[in-house]
């Protein structure tokens, strides 16, 4: 239990939060229209124990030092000012509210009616005004240090165009490993043990995306229903690691344990990326809780609609948006981000809904106050920036339209594919404008083909191995009736919807997923793996689990044959890709004679083996293409202006029905073709293929070549094209 203390200073306004300086703990916290905050201590047991007058007001900033206190002591803050929801203020100094900075959560939310500003079922919904005392279920934060011993940690800062990510889930990866000890299991610890990581070096990958770690809360329908947001895109602390992912009473604190993660994905080389919601908070609409950012400055901290500010501007599809107008919400956007860099180690963001936080007034703005504070910051422009281009709110698909120096999660390459391999016809043309890394969306405003995050599925809709088995989302276990999940999945349940032990029918099924591998690991940009897919995991076809955590969302590692199977062979493809430079190009490709060779540096081919015509590009009916990518007279440089020399490949696609039989294109110096992996037989061993040849490759299936090397090396420089300045 904590002493009462009874000596107070006025303390600074910056920086905002609880600051513990060795002597004693620094509070500051923005409200600008406050008529008076109190800061509240709390005891373990959530008993407010002393109530605080905090006097000091600088610059719209509220500050006060509590000499002798010590990290640990848990804390919130009453905020009184008036309650007038139709002039959307709604403060109300019933309500313990959480800090914006807190670094820790002390206390997790209680859910109880004493949680809203207004009287739950009063007639006047959220007009009336509620005078409970809700202390002993609010959120409390917890005062924290932040001296982790880093050691000589570095961040890998592995180039763009040899990343490879692996998005996954804390808990969901972990779970059910049964090499990983029981307690470590879903747990940031169990997250960065050796198992995990030996895995994670085994497969290939380069960094792992971690859906959201910021504190979130379970909305209250999902509790009543005994679900919960497992995904975490309800975040309420935009600093706090997520408690349930800590290991209680080890010694460590909840930041502690995330920084020995990362500590341990660094020494070995992996990326750690962070999937952030910054786009709206957990305290949902006009009828929401008042648990922080609504009872301390709801005007400042929320877009209200103009007409009527009782509501909110809701560009999320979760009931608010964050003012990014606002100043002080950019400065706390900021601070958090550097925060998780500089703090944390962090090496990089993907963006919930990015579109939304560019949205300056109504329209996505690309020159917003965001981009440009993001852009000058000499710590955040280092780091790897991801965007999810897109939003719920009018003209928020913006794929393409993010500024240079962000990637974007391409969702024109998912639909692109899966459609493809659905069997559509008419799809070739872009289809390869996908392979080569989407030019039509990139290239004018100067970014690279690493500008797109190519990904078949992620955390958000259908497993590959559910993408398929199923043609119809299966989300009942939702409690929503099915209404909840996108329709447009661009799946193929391959003649069966769900489960069976057809042979043909399950056979297929392999065939498409390989399909699917294949094409994600041998198209230009960055490839993202959902974590489970290569271990064929299923979740009954719902495509929306984002309230499942159980079994039906949890990874499971149990070893099957057509598990190892499948690893194997993604391993192999990772590993093949890593290995060849023409996978991994800085430049988009030019479609043009390389100077004096004789040879493209991509050539799409027909079924003759030739160049495509345009009445196979513009055919409605064709679903087959080939693609020769040219590996050893690139032009492209490594990092010290050397030329990067590697094996040409060929990639060859039919999602008709019946075979194709394509001829091998023919190679100088009469070099042969190398077939690496055919999906209708993927046991085959590698063996030499003569160009001019043909290749029978059958329907639905997909097939990858690698040229055969010289046996002496290029004279240096005789082929390549002149070096372009970066």
């Amino acid at each position: 239990m904590v002493s009462l203390l009874n000596r107070f200073l006025p303390g600074t306004p910056c920086p905002l939060g609880a600051s513990w300086d060795g002597r004693g703990v620094n509070f500051a916290l923005f409200s600008s229209g406050a008529e008076k905050v109190e800061l509240c201590l709390f005891s373990e047991d959530r008993r407010e124990i002393q109530r605080i007058p905090v006097v000091e007001n600088t610059d719209e900033v509220w500050h006060i030092y509590l000499p002798g206190l010590l990290p640990g002591q848990q804390y919130g803050f009453r905020v009184h000012g008036p309650y007038e929801p139709s002039r959307g203020l709604r403060f109300n100094a019933n309500k313990v509210l959480l800090d914006p900075y807190a670094r820790e959560i002390g206390a997790h939310l209680r859910w109880d009616d004493a949680v809203f500003g207004y009287t739950v079922g009063h007639s006047n919904q959220d007009l009336s005004f509620d005078s409970r005392d809700d202390a002993p279920f609010a959120p409390l934060a917890r005062v924290t240090h932040t001296a982790f011993p880093w050691g000589d940690d570095r961040p890998p800062q592995i180039p763009w165009h040899k990343t490879i990510i692996y998005e996954a889930h804390v808990k969901g990866l972990t779970k059910l490993h049964p090499k990983i000890p029981p307690e470590l299991r879903g747990t940031y610890l169990g997250f960065a043990d050796d198992e995990m990581i030996r895995y994670f070096l085994e497969l290939g990958i380069t960094a792992v995306e971690l859906l959201p770690v910021h504190y979130h809360i379970d909305e209250r329908r999902l509790i009543d229903q005994k679900l919960s947001n497992y995904w975490g895109y309800n975040t309420l602390g935009f600093f706090a690691p997520d408690f349930r992912y800590a290991l209680p009473d080890c010694g460590l604190t909840h930041a502690e344990q995330f920084q020995a993660m990362v500590r341990a994905l660094h020494l070995h080389g992996i990326e750690v990326i962070l999937d952030v919601v910054y786009n709206h908070t957990a305290e949902g609409n006009h009828l929401g809780p008042t648990l922080s950012f609504r009872g301390i400055d709801n005007l400042s901290y929320y877009r209200v609609s103009p007409e009527d500010p009782r509501h909110y501007v809701d560009f999320t599809g979760t009931g608010n948006t964050l003012n990014m107008r606002h100043p002080r919400v950019l400065q706390l956007i900021m601070d958090s981000l550097r925060y998780w860099v500089t703090e944390m180690h962090v090496d990089g963001f993907r963006f919930d809904l990015a579109s939304s936080l560019a949205r300056e007034f109504f329209e996505v703005d690309r020159l917003s106050a965001f981009f440009d504070l993001i852009h000058q910051d000499p710590v955040l422009s280092r780091v790897k920036l991801i965007a999810e281009p897109w939003d719920l709110g009018p003209g928020g698909y913006q794929v393409g339209n993010f500024p240079v120096g962000w990637a974007e999660w391409n969702g024109k390459y998912r639909d692109c594919v899966r459609r493809f391999w659905k069997g559509e016809g008419g799809l070739v043309s872009e289809l390869a404008t996908r392979l080569a890394g989407s030019s039509d969306l990139y290239a004018a405003s100067g970014k690279r083909p690493y500008a797109s995050i190519n990904f078949i599925t992620c955390h958000d809709g259908f497993t590959l191995n559910d993408l398929v088995s199923y043609e119809r989302k299966h989300n009942e276990a939702n409690g929503e009736e099915n209404r909840d999940g996108t329709d447009a999945n661009w799946s193929w349940n391959c003649g069966v919807e769900g489960p069976t032990e057809d042979p043909a029918i399950l056979a297929l099924r392999t065939k498409q997923k390989l399909n699917f591998w294949l094409t994600l690991l041998a198209s230009q940009g960055v490839p993202m793996i959902r974590a489970g897919d290569e271990l064929c995991q299923s979740q009954k076809g719902n495509n929306n689990a984002y309230c499942q955590d159980n079994e039906l969302s949890w990874i499971d590692w149990e070893p099957t044959k057509e598990k190892l199977f499948f690893i194997q062979l993604v391993q192999k493809l990772i590993w093949l890709r890593r290995k060849e430079p023409v996978f991994q190009r800085r430049h988009f490709f030019q479609g043009r004679e390389i100077r004096g060779s004789g040879v493209r540096d991509v050539v799409w081919l027909g079924p003759s083996g030739k160049p495509m015509d345009e009445s196979e590009w513009s055919a409605p009916a064709v679903k087959f293409l080939g693609v020769r990518l040219s590996g050893d007279l690139t032009g492209v440089v490594d990092e010290f202006g050397n030329p990067v020399e590697g094996s040409s490949m060929l990639l060859l696609l039919n999602a008709s029905e019946a075979p194709v039989p394509f001829v091998l294109p023919k190679r100088r110096n009469g070099l042969h073709w190398e077939l690496v992996l055919d999906t209708d037989k993927p046991a085959l061993s590698p063996k030499p293929m003569d160009p001019g040849k043909e290749y029978t490759l059958m329907g639905h299936s997909a097939a990858l070549f690698r040229g055969e090397r010289p046996a002496e090396p290029l004279p240096p420089g005789e082929f390549l094209e002149p070096i372009s300045s970066e």
